[in-house]
C-alpha cells in the first residue's frame, strides 16, 4: 500500500533544468517519495529513511558519478 501523499510538499533542486528533473517529498512516517516532474501522473517511488540516507551518502561520496570518458 502506498503512503498517503495528501498535503506533502514537493520540492526540487535549484540546480534543476527546465527540461525536467525529479521532485522529492518528505513523508510524515519518515520516508521519502520521488517523482518525475515531466510526468506527475505516474506513481512516485517510495524509499524508507534508511534507503534515502544511504543514497544521499553515496551521492555525496561520488558513488553515482558518471564515468569519465
Amino acid at each position: 500500500m502506498s503512503p498517503d501523499l495528501t498535503g506533502v510538499r514537493w520540492f526540487k533542486s535549484t540546480a534543476s533544468s527546465t527540461n525536467g528533473c525529479v521532485e522529492v517529498a518528505h513523508l510524515p512516517e519518515g520516508g521519502v517519495a520521488v517523482r518525475d516532474t515531466k510526468d506527475r501522473g505516474k506513481p512516485p517511488h517510495f524509499f524508507t529513511r534508511h534507503e534515502w540516507e544511504s543514497f544521499l551518502t553515496g551521492a555525496k561520496n561520488g558513488e553515482f558519478d558518471l564515468p569519465s570518458v
